[in-house]
């Protein structure tokens, strides 16, 4: 009896030592095969670093067909936009006016029969009175329009990097890109200021900031502002650090600053001589009229003389364009 109690504690121990023994062994090998997970995570499994490689390949390229599809449309909406006549309401809004082209018209047509009132009184020909009633009428009112118009573009073209660097310095500091944009509507002189209030305004109503942006360039058509809109609907689309890319653009809109204003120096000779050879005619038909009235009161009165100094007019009209287009470089 005692002999098989021996027996059945021996084969128990046994049994014990052997369970604990695999038990440490699988122990062991759980260790391992832990070691060997981590330790391919960390160096770097090759067949996960591919899946890696290969799932940020994919979301890269991915980017990329977003990025290409965005500047396409981009580049459609803006040649439908150079293939529409531009309005007179539209040049109305880019002066930055707000009269009715109604109103433009009706100016227009006051100032034309003030003109032929003039001329009449002064005693020109009727073909002389037709002349300046059509130039007062249509020309000199779509010149004023268009000079303001180009001097309110040259306006918000020095002023807008400065606006781009306030987003800069608003999105690093941690503020939303709204808020920026009320920052520059509040601080930034006119025009810049007064078109980002507007876009301010239209997204309180509701309208989305590229449609806001959209309508902005039709008020301001300048690259400047098309690459602005360019960079904000890709980061909207695609993602990416908006602060960097208008640090970039702000950079590149200095850039084209200082060349034109390079250009401008160097064409200010040329200018100057345009503006000397132009006044010439006209300032030494003034002196001579001043000085001997009797010897160019003809040019006036005679039907001849009138028809002389309106072809004269017409072809100074000519040279000076030519001469505008030639000192004048796109850039």
């Amino acid at each position: 009896m005692d002999g098989n109690i021996s027996l059945i504690a021996a084969a128990l121990a046994a049994f014990i030592a052997v369970a604990g023994v695999g038990w440490v062994a699988a122990g062991a090998m759980g260790d391992g095969r832990k070691a060997n997970r981590r330790k391919a995570i960390a160096v770097g499994d090759p067949l996960a670093r591919g899946k890696r490689q290969a799932s940020a390949l994919d979301q890269s390229a991915q980017r990329r067909r977003q990025v290409q599809e965005s500047l396409k449309d981009i580049e459609e909406r803006q040649r439908n936009a150079r293939k529409k006549a531009v309005t007179l309401k539209s040049r109305i809004e880019q002066a930055g006016f707000s009269f009715k082209p109604t109103a433009f018209w009706i100016g227009s047509g006051v100032l034309a029969v003030v003109a032929f009132a003039v001329a009449m009184i002064t005693g020109q020909s009727l073909l002389v009175s037709a002349g300046i009633t059509i130039a007062a009428g249509l020309g000199v009112p779509r010149w004023f329009l268009g000079m303001k118009v180009s001097g309110r573009q040259k306006k918000f073209t020095a002023e807008f990097a400065n606006a781009l660097d306030i987003i800069v310095r608003g999105v690093k500091s941690g503020l939303p890109l709204n808020e920026c944009l009320k920052v520059i509507a509040r601080e930034t002189p006119d025009p810049v200021g007064s078109e980002f209030a507007k876009l301010v305004e239209a997204q309180s109503v509701g309208v989305s900031l590229e449609d806001g942006i959209k309508k902005m360039c039709e008020r301001m058509p300048l690259p400047e502002l098309n690459f602005f809109a360019t960079v904000l609907t890709i980061q909207q689309k695609t993602g990416g650090n908006l602060a960097e890319a208008l640090a970039n653009l702000s950079a590149v809109l200095r850039a084209r600053k200082m060349m034109r204003e390079k250009i401008s120096a160097l064409s200010s000779e040329a200018k100057a001589s345009a503006m000397i050879i132009g006044a010439l005619p006209p300032g030494v038909l003034a002196i001579v009229y001043f000085t001997t009235p009797s010897y160019m009161t003809a040019m006036f009165v005679e039907p001849k003389g009138q028809l002389m100094l309106l072809g004269g007019a017409m072809w100074m009209g000519i040279g000076i364009l030519m001469m505008r287009g030639m000192i004048n470089f796109k850039h």
